[in-house]
């Protein structure tokens, strides 16, 4: 189902639960696993243009191999990319060179576990910028999850019935078609929408929800709509944990136009930062390269699905 992941990391235990789902993924899809440093994430502008010839690069990779040693046994076929550079840029460009279909982030310093709550809110932090620009999904992982066999049993999709939140249905419904789980679309009614709490305006979303997204759900084992009153972010973290969610998935920026109030107010990074199962952005549409494809009368067709061109 990955063929393609880029698992961005440092060789500490702070990117350990991203690690883990990584090289989880990688076993359980037999895919090809690039995992790459940016040392940017680290070190001053003034040292990277010597890292190459000075060697530094060669002994980080090394650092790294040698940590994940045991781990990797199990990936058959990975690669360890050390790189000088700004970090969102770097991810990015292997992230298209590779084609990956997946990018899996935690995360990557001690200062950002630290500080996480206000770093990760901010324009133009890494997770923030490799989030909006990736083409291809996003899976942020900052809690432990368990490790070995990836079966997934429940996703959930926060909509807001945006464009970008309807390709994340549309992915989270390929998603269940693969695995054979349930799926959780969720629509939270915040307060600037809904000042008190009214049943019937609850109701109508959750009629919307299935108007729009029933076509694009065929052949999903369980489907379920659901809309609550309250803080996006805070409904959504509620629903996940009180429904053992596997995986969250959420449309990036969807509504806001402009980029700067969009990094601030997040609600995927306040989602990502709290959840204790690993949340996924989703910013376009997106085919699983397995997936169970329909034609318009409903009727199944098996293919190797194909993804987006890269840019010339």
């Amino acid at each position: 189902m990955f063929k393609d992941i880029v698992l961005a990391i440092t060789p500490s235990e702070v990117c350990e639960h991203a690690a883990d789902k990584a090289f989880a993924f990688a076993q359980r899809f037999e895919s090809n696993l690039n995992i790459v440093h940016v040392t940017g994430m680290e070190r001053g502008w003034g040292e990277m243009e010597f890292l190459e010839c000075s060697g530094e690069t060669a002994r980080i990779t090394k650092n790294i191999e040698e940590y994940y040693c045991e781990k990797l046994k199990g990936c058959g076929n990975h690669k360890v990319t050390v790189v000088a550079g700004v970090p969102h840029n770097e991810i990015l460009r292997i992230a298209r060179k590779v084609d990956a279909d997946l990018i899996i982030m935690g995360q990557h310093t001690k200062q950002y576990e630290e500080t996480r709550s206000k770093v990760w809110g901010m324009a133009g932090s890494t997770l923030e910028q490799v989030s909006q620009r990736a083409r291809c999904p996003v899976m942020i992982v900052t809690r432990e999850a368990p490790y070995g066999e990836q079966r997934m049993k429940t996703f959930m999709v926060a909509t807001d019935f945006s464009k970008q939140s309807e390709c994340a249905v549309a992915y989270g419904g390929q998603l269940c078609r693969h695995y054979g789980g349930e799926l959780l679309v969720f629509h939270a009614v915040g307060d600037d929408q809904l000042p008190t709490p009214d049943d019937r305006r609850t109701r109508s979303y959750r009629e919307r929800m299935q108007e729009e997204f029933d076509y694009l759900l065929r052949g999903v084992p369980k489907v379920e709509y659901l809309c609550e009153y309250g803080h996006p972010a805070m409904e959504i973290l509620k629903l996940a944990r009180n429904r053992n969610a596997d995986l969250v998935l959420m449309a990036h920026h969807s509504k806001e136009k402009d980029p700067e109030k969009a990094f601030l107010g997040s609600v995927v990074v306040q989602v990502a930062l709290n959840s204790a199962s690993p949340t996924m952005s989703i910013n376009r549409y997106f085919d699983l390269r397995c997936g169970m494809m329909y034609d318009q009368q409903g009727g199944v067709t098996t293919k190797s699905a194909q993804k987006e061109p890269a840019p010339a």
